[in-house]
C-alpha cells in the first residue's frame, strides 16, 4: 500500500474511533440507534411513497426524491461490488457494535445515500427547509460510523451518491 494511502486510511482509523468511541453513551445510543433507520429501505421508501400518494403540494417533489432513491441505489450496489471493503468491526480492534450487526460490504454507506437521495430534493423545493433536513441527513451518516457499521469514507462517498441523485432529479423531473 503505498505510503499517502496508508497514512489516510491511518487518519480515517481515527476519526473512525473519535466517533465509535462515545458509543456507551446513553442519550447519544437512544438518537443514533432512531436517526439511523430514516436512512433503511423500508422508511426512506415508505416516506416517499406516503409524500406520492397524499394530496400535498410536494408531489413532484416526492416523484423526484423517489427517482432519486432509485437511482442511487443502482451504483451503491455496483460499488459495494466492485470494491467489497470490510466493515469497520470486522477489521478494527475495540469498535463498539450493536448485536447482529450487517454482514455485507462497507463502502458506500447505503443508509446515507438513501437519506441524501430522498432528502436533497425537498431542500432544492424548500431551501428554508435545509436548516433541519441537512442535519438530519448527517445524522444519519454520523450514526452509520456511531454504530461501528462504516468508516467515515463509506458515509462521504454516499453523502456525494445522494446528493448528486436528488440534484439530478430535481432538475430533471
Amino acid at each position: 500500500m503505498p505510503k499517502i494511502v496508508r497514512h489516510l486510511y491511518d487518519f480515517e482509523c481515527q476519526v473512525f474511533k473519535m466517533i465509535n468511541q462515545h458509543f456507551d453513551r446513553k442519550w447519544l445510543n437512544v438518537y443514533f440507534r432512531i436517526i439511523t433507520h430514516f436512512g433503511s429501505a423500508s422508511f426512506t421508501i415508505s416516506f416517499v411513497l406516503l409524500m406520492l400518494f397524499t394530496p400535498n403540494p410536494l408531489q413532484a417533489t416526492a416523484l423526484a426524491s423517489g427517482a432519486a432513491l432509485a437511482i442511487s441505489h443502482i451504483p451503491v450496489a455496483l460499488v459495494k461490488k466492485l470494491y467489497p471493503r470490510k466493515r469497520p468491526y470486522m477489521k478494527l480492534v475495540g469498535t463498539k457494535v450493536l448485536d447482529n450487526p450487517l454482514q455485507d460490504h462497507s463502502f458506500p454507506s447505503g443508509h446515507t445515500t438513501a437519506a441524501f437521495s430522498v432528502l436533497i430534493p425537498f431542500m432544492c423545493y424548500y431551501p428554508a427547509g435545509a436548516f433541519w433536513l441537512f442535519p438530519l441527513a448527517c445524522s444519519v451518516g454520523i450514526s452509520r460510523v456511531y454504530l461501528g457499521l462504516h468508516y467515515p469514507t463509506d458515509v462521504l462517498a454516499g453523502m456525494m451518491l445522494g446528493t448528486s441523485a436528488g440534484v439530478l432529479s430535481f432538475i430533471f423531473l
